[in-house]
Formats: C-alpha cells, sequence, structure tokens
C-alpha cells in the first residue's frame, strides 16, 4: 500500500437490537443507508460502540455480511474484531475478513497488561492471519494499558496490512510522534470527537467517530473544513456540536448515542446486559440537546 487507505470521517456503529436483545437487521440496514446519504467514509460495525463484548462469532459475522451487502462496495467497512486473548483475536479477524469486511479494527489487549513486547507480537500474530488492512485501536481509559508510539511504528513498518490506527489515548506527545514518524502508507486517525479539530489542525487523517452516529454530514464537513486549513469553518462546527460530543459519554458509551437515536426514530432503544438504559435525568440532559440542535 503506496497510498495511505484511511482517512476522513468513519462511524463507530451502534448495533441495534429488537427488544428481545436480538440484532434488529432492518435498523442496521437503515442505519447504513443514513451513511451513504451522508458522504460517510467508513463504517465500523462491531466496535466497542457496537457493544462488541456482547456479541457471539456469529453474530458478528451476520452484522458485517449485513452491513457489507447493504453498503454495496461504496464505502469502507472496517469491522471491529479484537479482544485481549491472542488466538481468540485471530479467529475473530479471520471470521470477519471471511465475512467480507474490507478492514479490520483491532482493540488492543485489555485487562492482561501486556509488555510492549507482548503487544507487537499480539498484532504480529493478526496481521500474519489476515490479508487485509488493519487498524490498531490504542484506547488505554478502557484498555488499562498503553501502545506506545514505538510500538504502533515498529508494527507499522514491519507489516505493510498495519495500515492505520485509532488513537484515542488524548495523549498529544504520542499523537506528535507518530503523526511525525509514521511510514508513508499509514493513516493515524483520533478516537476521540472532542479533538478533531486540534487533532486535524496538527495533520491527523481523520476521526472514527460516534457522534457519527446521529450527525454524520456534520461530523464529516468539521473533518474537512479542518483538512482544508478552513478553520474558522471547522470553529463554527465544532462550536455547535460541542455539548453534544460530550453528552455522548454522559455515561457509558454506546447507552448515550443509543438513547438519541432512539429518541430520533432511527433505532429501538435496547442494550444487552451490563449495559442498561439511561438514568431519567441523563435522558432530560440529552433531550434537551437533541432539540436544541434540531434533531427532535
Amino acid at each position: 500500500m503506496s497510498t495511505r487507505y484511511f482517512s476522513g470521517s468513519a462511524v463507530a456503529l451502534v448495533t441495534p437490537f429488537r427488544q428481545d436483545r436480538s440484532i434488529d437487521t432492518e435498523a442496521l440496514r437503515r442505519l447504513v443507508q443514513f451513511h451513504l446519504e451522508a458522504g460517510t467514509d467508513m463504517i465500523i460495525p462491531c466496535g466497542t460502540t457496537g457493544e462488541s463484548p456482547t456479541l457471539s462469532g456469529e453474530e458478528q459475522f451476520d452484522i458485517i455480511r449485513t452491513v457489507r451487502d447493504e453498503a454495496g462496495g461504496k464505502i469502507i467497512v472496517a469491522a471491529g474484531a479484537g479482544t485481549n486473548a491472542t488466538d481468540h483475536a485471530v479467529e475473530l479477524a479471520k471470521n470477519a475478513e471471511k465475512a467480507g469486511a474490507s478492514a479490520l479494527l483491532s482493540v488492543a489487549p485489555y485487562y492482561n497488561k501486556p509488555s510492549q513486547e507482548g503487544i507487537y507480537q499480539h498484532y504480529r500474530h493478526i496481521a500474519e492471519a489476515v490479508s487485509v488492512p488493519i487498524i490498531i485501536y490504542n484506547v488505554p481509559g478502557r484498555t488499562g494499558c498503553n501502545v506506545a508510539a514505538s510500538t504502533i511504528l515498529r508494527l507499522a513498518r514491519d507489516f505493510e496490512n498495519i495500515a492505520a490506527v485509532k488513537e484515542a489515548s488524548e495523549n498529544i506527545s504520542q499523537i506528535s510522534e507518530l503523526l511525525e514518524e509514521r511510514p508513508d502508507h499509514f493513516s493515524v486517525l483520533t478516537g476521540e470527537d472532542a479533538l478533531i479539530l486540534p487533532f486535524m489542525a496538527m495533520g491527523g487523517d481523520g476521526v472514527i467517530s460516534v457522534a457519527a452516529n446521529q450527525v454524520p454530514l456534520q461530523i464529516k464537513q468539521l473533518v474537512e473544513a479542518a483538512r482544508r486549513g478552513d478553520l474558522d469553518e471547522a470553529r463554527v462546527i465544532n462550536r455547535r456540536y460541542r455539548k453534544l460530543l460530550r453528552l455522548n459519554f454522559i455515561e457509558s458509551n454506546p447507552v448515550p448515542v443509543k438513547y438519541a437515536l432512539a429518541r430520533m426514530g432511527m433505532i429501538e432503544e435496547h442494550y444487552r446486559l451490563p449495559l442498561v438504559p439511561l438514568s431519567p435525568e441523563n435522558k432530560q440532559i440529552i433531550d434537551q440537546e437533541l432539540i436544541t440542535l434540531g434533531l427532535l
């Protein structure tokens, strides 16, 4: 890969459930169409926002296949396919590739707290098992360990199909090192909606966004304005949606964003345990912001 495969606005897609907690395939297809119409650059099903820890391998396969079929080749489908046991992560990666994913998002091993060499070996096994591009997902706040910039860069240089990182560490020094030292083929994406504007100004390639579930067109416009250096327009968009970006994490993701989508009439409001519905107080707060933004 001589050029960067990943850029722009990607959505960390929610998984819609029915009342019996089965996959709502019809709602899933509607969500894909929503993003095609908005011009979203990449859809990521089965990630953290998609409640991946609660999905079976068969459900993962079916969700990816549904999204791929509905997208019809018009958009990159980069499926979440990671876990903290390397053999299982390899199995999930192979399953996602078989389901038709054109790329993979693989979270860093969580809870185990491996060394940097352990993290390197984890991703080496995944990279050698599949042929599609891989996005490393570094999110220390959830995993309990940071994938160091030196490890990310080593992986990017050693494996051509390790093509990007979703960097959600909020570590500006680490982000700077990645942007300055990366190979030509390697994309650096932010995983923090609140950092889109400064991240793009530093030379980042795009975002994997939670808020793009609700306002995909506006997130894309924010990314594109910042990319072309129109910081005045980017600041206007960022200011308008800044509160929504924060409220999406008023409780654990994806509970707030799924509540908002349900209020917007796009999905039913169902979660899988241990996630439970928003508190009544937080529902009122989100309702008010949705009204302010004209989303209700």
